[in-house]
């Protein structure tokens, strides 16, 4: 499987993010692998960045929908120029605010679903008989740092610089700069430069966060008593999805949380507030929508 980082096909926005790759560079770029065996192909677009307009990106929608991918992630622009510098490159006064962002979300969901495309999880398509769409159904759906996934493995290895590795007992960054990357494994040495010690309440929360993610439903409190939290209760979590819930966003059932339809696109907002580290620190974060 390959996956093309595609985000828009419109000139002009490409010319605003400094990404410019003409459509028939995109055309060749999928025959030359479908040539040498590879059929699964995946798309990445993104909505909120320079110029876009609810009428660009279905147009971008169509034109991509006609390479015939079986997958396709959307994702929101995040403008965090403090983190990217190269970011500091463009100029977001020509992008949507907040409300446009959600309308274009909602234009190429709409759009894609109209081709055909069953949507997955939060942010992902996948055409009918996909094994996507088949563990969605069947809610083996799972969720990594690479997006949505039919993988079951307990463990994921990051080759490469920057790449992040999830194992049973936490996680470990590779280093970010290209250049020491190369130096340590040329050198024969490891090439990490961190990694986190999860504990049982941090796999407890990670699971809870996965299930909203993937079946926009989880029930704490049994997740908590599967991984032996007996007595965790999540009190203050609970009083503030009470919001939530006023807001038409979902609903309880007992201590199962259930997303609505009209809270999908808010299910990282609801996520979050089972995330103890979200505001621990005092790094900026891009939108959750």
């Amino acid at each position: 499987r390959a996956s093309l980082g595609i985000q828009d096909v419109d000139p002009d926005v490409q010319e605003a993010i400094n990404r410019v790759q003409p459509l028939d560079l995109i055309r060749s770029a999928v025959s030359s692998l479908r040539d040498t065996g590879i059929r699964r192909i995946s798309f990445d677009l993104m909505y909120g960045l320079p110029l876009q307009t609810d009428l660009s990106v279905r147009r971008t929608v169509d034109t991509v929908v006609s390479m015939d991918p079986d997958r396709l992630s959307v994702f929101g622009y995040a403008h965090v120029p403090w983190m990217k510098r190269h970011q500091r490159l463009i100029d977001m006064a020509n992008a949507a605010d907040a409300d446009g962002r959600m309308a274009q979300a909602d234009a190429i969901a709409d759009r894609l679903e109209k081709h055909g495309y069953q949507r997955i999880g939060l942010d992902h398509f996948a055409r009918p008989g996909d094994p996507l769409t088949e563990a969605q159904a069947a809610g083996t759906l799972r969720r990594n740092f690479q997006g949505y996934t039919t993988d079951t493995a307990s463990a994921l290895i990051g080759l490469g610089a920057s790449a992040i590795s999830q194992l049973q007992s936490g996680y470990a960054q590779n280093e970010t700069s290209i250049g020491r990357y190369e130096a340590a494994i040329t050198n024969g040495q490891f090439a990490t430069v961190r990694g986190v010690e999860i504990s049982r309440e941090d796999r407890v929360r990670s699971r809870i966060i996965e299930s909203l993610m993937c079946k926009m439903q989880v029930d704490p409190l049994a997740v908590a008593a599967d991984l032996g939290l007996m007595g965790h209760l999540f009190g203050s979590e609970y009083a503030r999805l009470k919001d939530m819930e006023t807001d038409g966003i979902l609903r309880f059932d007992g201590s199962r949380i259930i997303l609505k339809d009209a809270g999908r696109p808010f299910v990282r907002a609801v996520a979050s507030i089972f995330d103890s580290y979200l505001d621990a620190g005092k790094a900026k974060h891009s939108q959750a929508v």
